[in-house]
């Protein structure tokens, strides 16, 4: 601050200079307090911000449980103690391997000499039998089949070759089941294309080339557009459809996997883009009339033909949780409060289903509706000036409760719906599997043969098919098409 100037001798008008050139000094440093507080208001937002990223983790974001490296949280569910004890339940029957009544090979182990007396009991009667059963695969290899074509010379001179047996086009080729079990390895078992060759070599003493894997799996994947085309028909006419999106490099960029799975049945497709472009391009959202569940990503809020929107819980609990854990003493109260009636609300809506129940007790669901409602708005209320990203983000988590309370809800409205989208996640975490062995597909074919052979394995699978031999009769050209669910 500048020194004060000594008052002059003048009387009352150097008096009123002083204090006029005092009344000024008193207004800059007034100037300067106000910017330092506004200065010292952006740090504290800003290690606020920072604090919360070092928190930010799988439990409290959208984060993957991938990226929390060595400082991985230890669990904790939000699910309360079941009161049930670790282990079998009492009275409940326990499960072992049984015995086969028809085992495939018998040896029997006779005693050489008595282990009293030494006597041979080559001729001793049997008087007890014990038995133990070894299940075990004998050493596999693979078979060579030749086809020989003759060609027959009639008698009025004309010569007829034989018609070689579908399929066998080559004069050396593997065969369906060899194919079958590599692509089974490669997109089924998700092991590198080399290791899947690898492992046919180990396994059954053929090695076909990573070339011919890669050919085979085109081929296969090249027949399965009617099932493909089943799967879509089956998902449209679902009551309630999971549907997702995650992140899948190919050919050097970032494309997206979209995913919609509904009881037995799952699509996969893969687009350049994330939106709404690449839901229509996997054909179900567009003529899809059910509940749509999935998460807050607006695009999926695009389709109007739908007959509502259920917006994942999971995923807003992360958001309440990290509420609780960067917020201030008031932002914990709302965040909690919106867990506690979360929770209630889907312990209630399972205990319905079980029950065998079309609704939640009407005064339980009013009751936690009320307090759901009201942490929402008091969160809104609380962060409305919005200072700060931290605030800002609670500001648009608490107001997008209130506006979505219907979609947030639904699970506990209509007992069809979920509390989350997990069924979705699940579904498409194969994708990253791929991408995390793989590091990346090389072009978007590769990309779209992928999840072309990974829808149909996971509807067969769902369908009680063997993925094994649904592989290999689509490499036949004669793929197992679903029918209903």
């Amino acid at each position: 601050m500048p020194e004060v100037p000594g008052v002059p001798d003048s009387g009352d008008a150097g008096l009123r200079a002083a204090n006029a050139r005092l009344r000024e000094l008193l207004t800059e440093r007034d100037a300067e307090n106000a910017e330092l507080r506004e200065l010292v208001t952006a740090l504290q937002a800003q290690v606020a911000d920072l604090a919360a990223q070092v928190k930010s983790n799988s439990r409290n974001s959208s984060r993957p449980p991938s990226s929390d490296g060595l400082a991985k949280p230890s669990p904790k569910s939000l699910r309360g103690k079941s009161g049930r004890r670790p282990g079998r339940p009492k009275g409940q029957p326990g499960a072992t391997m049984e015995l086969s009544e028809h085992p495939d090979k018998t040896v029997r182990h006779r005693p050489a000499r008595c282990s009293c007396c030494g006597k041979s009991l080559k001729k001793a009667p049997v008087t007890a039998v014990e038995r133990r059963q070894v299940i075990d695969i004998p050493p596999v290899k693979a078979v060579t089949t030749e086809h020989q074509v003759l060609t027959l010379k009639c008698g009025c001179g004309c010569e007829t070759k034989a018609q070689a047996p579908d399929g066998v086009t080559a004069p050396v080729q593997y065969g369906p089941r060899v194919m079958g079990t590599g692509i089974y390895l490669w997109h089924g078992q998700f092991l590198s294309r080399d290791r899947a060759c690898q492992a046919l070599s180990d396994l059954f003493g053929c090695a076909p080339s990573p070339g011919a894997l890669a050919a085979a799996a085109r081929k296969a994947a090249g027949f399965l557009a009617p099932a493909l085309r089943a799967i879509t028909r089956n998902l449209i006419a679902a009551e309630v459809a999971h549907f997702d999106e995650t992140g899948f490099r190919t050919a050097g960029k970032l494309a997206w996997v979209h995913s919609a799975s509904a009881g037995k049945f799952a699509l996969f497709t893969v687009h350049a883009k994330r939106g709404k472009d690449a839901m229509k391009a996997a054909g179900v959202l567009p003529s899809f009339a059910g509940v749509a569940v999935h998460d807050a990503w607006a695009p999926y809020d695009t389709f109007g033909n739908v007959a509502g929107h259920a917006l994942c819980g999971a995923h807003v609990l992360r958001e309440l949780v990290a509420v609780t854990e960067t917020g201030t003493d008031l932002d914990r109260t709302w965040a909690q409060q919106a867990i506690d009636a979360l929770l209630a609300l889907n312990e209630a809506a399972c205990a319905a289903r079980a029950a065998g129940q079309d609704a939640i007790d009407t005064e339980t669901r009013v009751k936690h509706e009320g307090w759901y409602r009201q942490a929402a708005k008091t969160g809104a209320a609380l962060s409305a000036g919005r200072q700060g990203k931290l605030q800002q983000k609670r500001h648009a988590l608490a107001t997008r409760m209130k506006d979505r309370e219907a979609d947030y809800l639904r699970f506990a409205r209509d007992l069809r719906v979920p509390f989350t989208n997990n069924a979705a996640e699940q579904a498409i975490r194969m994708s990253k599997l791929r991408i995390k062995i793989s590091g990346c597909m090389r072009s978007m074919t590769g990309a779209e043969e992928f999840c072309a052979l990974r829808s149909y394995l996971a509807t067969a699978t769902r369908h009680g098919i063997g993925a094994l031999d649904a592989l290999t009769t689509a490499f036949q050209g004669q793929p197992w098409i679903p029918e209903t669910g």
